[in-house]
């Protein structure tokens, strides 16, 4: 485990449903289990939360990692089983092989996750919670039926909520949206990769405007969740490289298109970012044209929805979580 070194937090008036103090690192999970996702790849699965409660899984965004939604999630623990992982190559996972980070790979690996938690936890059934990257890649596991994919993580999934998932905006060709998402892509790449401490990655973000509607603390917590030391031991660096999260970013639209969120064989709910805002990190799609989707948006929020409004962002989970049979 790594070790926080910030103090924590007092956020009373940002997290009113928490307690006066939160941290800046997740605490220690319930229990850590490894799981083989291929010959030489595993992922580290974790259980926080009430183990009595209904099972919740939860995974990212792409670069991101699962503990720096910990506003969000820890607002879920004393009512839910939460199991939490980190796709491929992001978080607590080592770095791999740059050809298999892609979302066809993604795709496979959280099957196999979904597949091997009734074995590590106990059998009981339970509802993803996804956010962009990993929202795609649950939608299309059940829409997308060949010889290599198949809808298994209908097995034990009994509900999906999707935030942000990463659509072409109602009011945008696609010619724009590639556009969109070929500057953020350069971005990425032009983007600093190396930092002398935790600080300066702080320091660097503090001025940027993307970054204005996060909760107080946020920024360190991206810090310690997303960095690491680098191999020579002089700074820091991304835990997923800038080269690994723009490959999936030029890829994630074409594939995000063969996902049909209006005809899901499971009770599925969608949050969005503000649509009428100007996006700094991927266009949000104003769903409400689709009736047969169950969708809302939060106003006043960007992609990183669930670290700038957390408290809101669970209080519609819970609404939603509270129309199911769960048990």
């Amino acid at each position: 485990m790594r070790k926080s070194g910030f103090a924590p937090l007092n956020c009373t008036s940002v997290f009113p449903d928490m307690p006066t103090e939160i941290i800046r690192q997740p605490p220690t999970p319930l229990q850590c289990c490894e799981i083989c996702l291929d010959p030489d790849t595993t992922t580290t699965v974790r259980q926080h939360g009430n183990p009595a409660g209904p099972r919740l899984v939860l995974s990212h965004g792409n670069g991101h990692a699962i503990d720096m939604y910990w506003p969000f999630w820890s607002l879920l623990t004393d009512d839910f089983e939460l199991i939490l992982y980190d796709i491929r190559n992001h978080g607590w996972n080592t770095v791999g092989r740059r050809d298999e980070h892609n979302i066809p790979t993604f795709i496979l690996d959280q099957e196999r996750i979904f597949k091997s938690l009734d074995g590590l936890f106990g059998r009981k059934s339970c509802v993803g919670i996804f956010h962009s990257l990993s929202a795609v890649t649950a939608l299309l596991s059940f829409t997308m039926c060949t010889t290599r994919f198949s809808p298994s993580l209908g097995d034990n999934c009994t509900g999906l909520v999707l935030f942000d998932p990463p659509f072409r905006k109602g009011n945008a060709s696609d010619e724009e949206f590639d556009a969109s998402m070929q500057r953020v892509c350069e971005f990425i790449r032009r983007r600093t990769c190396r930092f002398a401490d935790e600080e300066e990655f702080c320091e660097l973000l503090y001025s940027a405007p993307g970054f204005s509607r996060l909760v107080p603390g946020a920024l360190e917590l991206m810090a310690h969740t997303l960095l690491c030391r680098s191999p020579d031991e002089t700074g820091y660096e991304p835990r997923c490289p800038r080269e690994f999260e723009a490959q999936v970013l030029e890829y994630i639209t074409s594939y995000a298109s063969l996902a049909d969120i209006g005809d899901l064989p499971i009770p599925t709910k969608v949050i969005g970012s503000d649509p009428t805002l100007p996006f700094s990190f991927l266009p949000s799609f104003d769903l409400r044209s689709l009736s047969s989707v169950d969708y809302e948006f939060i106003p006043e929020t960007t992609h990183f929805l669930q670290i700038e409004q957390p408290g809101e962002c669970a209080r519609i989970v819970r609404k939603f979580l509270e129309q199911q049979d769960l048990p």
